[in-house]
């Protein structure tokens, strides 16, 4: 090739952005490829062993059951809540993590995601330990208000929140440090309050990942159960959701279990293809 040839190509890389990645598609050493492929197994073999044995001839008995509809309304009522609770208080939050600089932010930053880390069943004990009949808060709801959080749909969301909201958090704040401050600061010098400076030109700009974090919530409460069923019980039609309902069902009725399963398996990927443009874009 020339050297004209060269340069022609060195010129079309730079107006393109850069030079061109090459995909490597020869020489996979063994070592690094049997382990990647294990892993791919280990990974999408139970979920394709959980569509082999699904019962797909009774499948719409099972899905049509009053059992099924109701844990299933319940969960699709209770995640909603739950999210809707993240929003109100965990954007305000993730603003704070991100615009305000105070001292011992990183300790709360560490705290606040903490439960993404901590055992769900620990997390329900630690709700029980706070907002229960015997709780430092719930005995003061209990005798002033007469409000009983343990045990109750109110409970459901309460724990779906507390698990799920981190995940909302961590989206909105690192959306937050990726957008400019200086349009913020612009609506400020303009006569706008910060308030409503973050309501008419920040909350735009973020609303992509407020979108992104809310439906990774809403799917992490959907699919929640340690922390529901300590802090929450499971009693149908009031707090058994459907994973709870899936763990009650696999003790008496496999195929039920499977089959609720399938629905969780369902959701799952459909929020995975509702996020996926908004990861191709970040890749």
């Amino acid at each position: 090739m020339s050297p004209t040839s060269h340069k022609a190509d060195a010129t079309t890389d730079t107006l393109r952005g850069g030079p061109r990645r090459r995909s490597v598609r020869s020489g996979v050493p063994l070592p690094l490829l049997l382990p990647a492929l294990i892993g791919l197994a280990f990974l999408i073999v139970p979920l394709i062993a959980l569509l082999v044995r699904t019962p797909w001839h009774s499948l719409p008995e099972q899905l049509t059951s009053p059992d099924v509809w109701q844990a299933l309304r319940l969960s699709l009522i209770c995640a909603t809540a739950a999210t809707a609770v993240s929003l109100v208080i965990g954007v305000p939050l993730a603003w704070l993590l991100a615009r305000v600089e105070f001292p011992g932010r990183g300790l709360v930053r560490a705290l606040v995601t903490l439960p993404l880390v901590l055992p769900p069943v620990v997390g329900g004990v630690a709700l029980l330990m706070a907002l229960g009949r015997n709780g430092i808060v719930g005995q003061w709801l209990d005798s002033w208000f007469g409000i009983t959080l343990p045990f109750t749909t109110v409970g459901v969301v309460i724990a779906e929140a507390f698990v799920a909201m981190p995940f909302l958090v961590i989206s909105v704040e690192g959306t937050l440090r990726a957008a400019d401050p200086r349009y913020e600061e612009a609506a400020t010098t303009l006569g706008a309050s910060r308030f409503t400076a973050f309501r008419r030109v920040t909350l735009p700009l973020i609303a992509p990942g407020v979108a992104a974090g809310a439906v990774l919530a809403w799917a992490r409460a959907l699919g929640e159960f340690g922390a529901t069923i300590t802090f929450a019980g499971n009693f149908p039609g009031r707090t058994q959701t459907m994973p709870l309902a899936v763990y009650l069902a696999l003790q008496s009725d496999p195929e039920a279990a499977i089959a609720l399963s399938l629905v969780l398996l369902a959701v799952s990927i459909a929020v995975l293809a509702g996020l996926r443009d908004r990861w191709m874009r970040a890749g």
